[in-house]
């Protein structure tokens, strides 16, 4: 079997550089919360694919769906043959959806193109073309997500113009010194400077950031936000593509406000690992959009479904919701302890709901600036002692934590210890 080192060097050569990876460790096997490399060392996933394994590796209810699946058929492409699987799916996130009324689901297979769908949808219920996003948003890669997205470097670096009609305002978050009534000006501004908001198709947020630093979005904030759209006829669509399926405690982040999208971006922890994501909006919303204006070859496999269903049923069975703030009181009560010691890497900023955690790390205690190079260091020093965990933020200063939902009480904490160990010998 090839090492570690031998298969990086294979990688280098054969894929580009543009698709950068975390560790230049290869994985083996993996089972819940645990994997293994082609060496054989063990460790402990608090990163799960980004989010994506709110019920761990190759959970068995999800194995035997899909094994189910897969003796039957793997593709007709729904829109030449449609299939159970995808109706039945698609029925259970309509009941899911956090908004009342009658609601639609379309199926697609990643987070940027549930994202490019909501925005088609959202333009063409309307008849307006702009879309606002925000500061430290992490929409996508493709043309119109990465234009979404309000960061630079990587995403769009290089690149020159963007999409038309798409403005950012400030995500209000402590960490960039920006309040919920700088964010709401902001937007006024945008209004009398950039566009009318009667031209204004979406608002497209994150309740809590991904890749911009775990910020949540202050509920205050939304639920103005959430008026805006309704005296100027903007739709308010909620990225929950990584915030998703229980991960913060309820079943979408957005419901912790008490707000209600018109239409919500899934994908990431909706199949357990394997490729499907989705737009689930109001029906006199989805109906905007005539017969072949959605869809995709590979656009809800039916693979994908049945894996999706089955991790529908491992959330409510198993209780994966409340599960989830369990293991956040325990991750908080770790990163409080550790925020007073002198002895670990300064951190702060501690932040989340539920089990989608993140705080920051700082250059000193009296120099409260982010510190991108320590979070770093401190990634590579939790890898080498058998902890993967993933870093975020405007400089790379947030470690963010994603342990699958099905984590025991036992590697959680064994976990912790890890990052512990890693925070003190990054000194």
């Amino acid at each position: 079997m090839a090492s570690n080192e031998a298969l990086h060097r294979r990688r280098m050569e054969a894929v580009p550089r543009g698709l950068s990876t975390a560790t230049a460790v290869f994985a083996d096997r993996a089972l819940n919360c645990e994997m293994w490399d082609v060496e054989g060392r063990r460790y402990i996933d608090f990163a799960a694919g980004i989010g994506v394994l709110a019920v761990g590796h190759r959970h068995p209810r999800v194995m035997a769906a899909v094994e189910s699946q897969l003796a039957r058929f793997t593709h007709t492409s729904f829109q030449v043959m449609p299939y159970e699987p995808y109706v039945e799916l698609a029925e259970r996130l309509c009941g899911l959806a956090p908004f009342r009324g009658e609601a639609q689901t379309v199926l697609f297979t990643t987070g940027a193109e549930a994202v490019e769908n909501a925005i088609k949808i959202a333009r063409l219920a309307t008849g307006r073309s702009g879309v606002i996003a925000f500061t430290g948003a992490f929409h996508g890669r493709t043309a119109l997500t990465a234009t979404l997205t309000g960061k630079m470097v990587p995403y769009k670096k290089g690149l020159g113009a963007q999409q038309p009609n798409v403005f950012h305002v400030p995500y209000p978050a402590e960490s960039s010194g920006i309040s919920v009534a700088e964010s709401l000006r902001a937007l006024e501004f945008l209004f009398a400077a950039d566009i009318g908001a009667e031209q204004v198709a979406a608002i497209i947020i994150e309740p809590i950031q991904g890749e911009g630093g775990f910020h949540v979005a202050p509920p205050a904030f939304l639920r103005q936000l959430r008026d805006v759209c309704d005296r100027h006829g903007i739709l308010l669509v909620a990225d929950e593509v990584q915030s998703g399926f229980g991960r913060t405690g309820k079943m979408f982040a957005i419901e912790h406000s008490g707000v209600a999208p018109d239409l919500v971006t899934v994908a990431k922890s909706l199949a357990g690992g394997f490729p499907l994501s989705g737009v689930i909006g109001r029906t006199e919303v989805m109906d905007a959009v005539d017969p072949g204006g959605l869809g995709g070859t590979y656009a809800g496999s039916p693979v994908a479904c049945a894996a999706a269903l089955a991790v529908l049923e491992v959330i409510q069975e198993e209780r994966l919701i409340e599960r989830a703030d369990a293991i956040g009181r325990t991750i908080r009560s770790r990163l409080q302890a550790w925020a007073a010691r002198d002895d670990l890497v300064p951190i702060a900023r501690i932040r989340g709901y539920g089990a989608m955690i993140g705080f920051d790390l700082l250059k000193g205690r009296q120099d409260r600036s982010p510190d991108g190079e320590a979070a770093k260091a401190v990634c590579r020093r939790a890898l080498d002692h058998g902890l993967v965990v993933l870093t975020c933020g405007p400089v790379g200063e947030t470690i963010r934590l994603l342990t699958p939902l099905t984590a025991p009480d036992a590697i959680v904490d064994e976990g912790l210890d890890l990052l512990e160990a890693a925070l003190g010998k990054a000194l």
